[in-house]
């Protein structure tokens, strides 16, 4: 099974580009972010063409998550649970094959010293309670999506540029840091430690070119899939595509569940 992430940075600019991405590298599951648009004007019938179902949960202009599924979405849910008057479209989670595939959008935070900060934090602090309902559980679940968290130094361009950000603010690393404290793993650094290993290149400053980039979007994933992880592969090509995105998919293959069984 081929689940991928990728911040499209808008479905009405990156329609080719998101088509051609479902043809060619073929997920069988895709978990979109920053589609910014509504859902009724999310064009689905094009993805359904493929043999994709879909589920949106949009915004108009801003922010919205989206996942295609070759295989039946069961029990869809919309929204990150604990904040009812939270409107932002970041947040939505659906049964696959036995695996709870949670697809997220977090929010950036930036600039820490506006209202922005302490909703990332929040939001942050939910994402990890819903974490804890789903390890009780003993739920198979990833939490993927642009996490907009640098993890660590080897996961920047330098990581004194972004001393205080948002994304690389304490606080934002301390929360990340709960997930994995909590046993889950970012599924990437299971398969690949070498560091200038990046998912977003600025269109700004050359950023491409010059390689300076981060590496903000993650699958991770609970004890029951790292067990069936096989690969993870930031698809790196996709940036230097025709409109690309600002970020490249990321795509991991797990073993079949049904594999399980059969041990």
């Amino acid at each position: 099974m081929k689940i991928s992430s990728y911040n499209i940075n808008g479905i009405k600019a990156r329609i080719e580009t998101v088509l051609a991405f479902c043809k060619e590298s073929a997920p069988d599951i895709a978990i979109l972010q920053e589609i910014k648009t509504i859902d009724e004007n999310f064009p689905r019938e094009l993805f359904e063409d493929l043999g994709y179902n879909v589920v949106t949960h949009g915004q108009k202009s801003f922010n919205g998550v989206a996942i295609f599924s070759k295989f039946p979405l069961d029990d869809v849910r919309i929204g990150l649970p604990g904040d009812p008057s939270d409107e932002q479209a970041r947040y939505v989670e659906v049964d696959v094959q036995g695996i709870t595939i949670c697809g997220l959008y977090l929010p950036n935070g930036n600039p820490v010293d506006t209202e922005k900060f302490p909703y990332k934090l929040a939001w942050m602090d939910r994402l990890i309670a819903r974490a804890e309902e789903l390890l009780e559980q003993e739920t198979p679940f990833v939490m993927t999506g642009d996490f907009n968290i640098i993890p660590t130094p080897e996961d920047c361009y330098d990581a004194k540029a972004w001393e205080g950000d948002a994304l690389y603010h304490p606080e934002s690393l301390a929360r990340f840091r709960m997930l994995i404290n909590m046993g889950l793993r970012d599924a990437f650094r299971l398969i690949d430690p070498s560091p200038m290993r990046y998912t977003f290149w600025d269109f700004q400053a050359g950023a491409w070119n010059k390689n300076n980039g981060i590496r903000i979007d993650h699958f991770m994933l609970s004890p029951e899939l790292t067990d069936r992880l096989e690969n993870v592969e930031i698809e790196r090509h996709w940036r230097g595509r025709e409109k690309p995105s600002d970020h490249v998919p990321i795509s991991m293959t797990l073993r079949d569940i049904s594999d399980d069984l059969i041990e």
